[in-house]
């Protein structure tokens, strides 16, 4: 877990068994948000169930209100840290079905203008989280691969 102090980006753990390259990061504007909705529910952890693309929107709950199993893959911990109150992670899940198709991608949390749909925290606020994507490097991103 790191955060860019400068750019108030956050780039999330290796979670993923035999992986060395992190999967997904926020970007200033969601780090900042994910501050504000911290202070108003406590804990929270990320969860992407569906969506095939850029512009997907990630749900954001309090932790604990998904229930998440087997069925869900730990793409990565995102540790918001600053304002003294210590270090806060934010687990990113994602579906196992979905990460079939997203496996060779980098996932980078945003925030758009707009209402999402569904229960994720962020809607009320008239913003939304959207994903933004590229294609993961090949080379470093399995350690059991050459």
């Amino acid at each position: 877990m790191s955060l860019d102090r400068l750019s108030r980006r956050v780039i999330a753990s290796v979670t993923i068994e035999g992986e060395t390259s992190p999967r997904v990061e926020l970007s200033p504007a969601a780090t900042s948000l994910l501050d504000r909705l911290w202070a108003m529910h406590g804990p929270l952890m990320f969860h992407q169930s569906g969506g095939c693309c850029d512009g997907s929107s990630p749900m954001c709950y309090p932790a604990g209100d998904f229930i998440t199993s087997d069925a869900d893959v730990l793409l990565g911990e995102l540790a918001l840290d600053g304002d003294g109150a210590g270090v806060r992670v934010i687990p990113f899940w994602m579906s196992a079905e979905q990460f079939a198709y997203w496996r060779h991608t980098y996932l980078i949390v945003d925030v758009v203008p707009g209402r999402g749909s569904g229960f994720s925290v962020e809607a009320p606020e008239g913003v939304r989280f959207l994903i933004r994507s590229r294609l993961m490097d090949d080379v470093g991103r399995r350690s059991d691969q050459p």
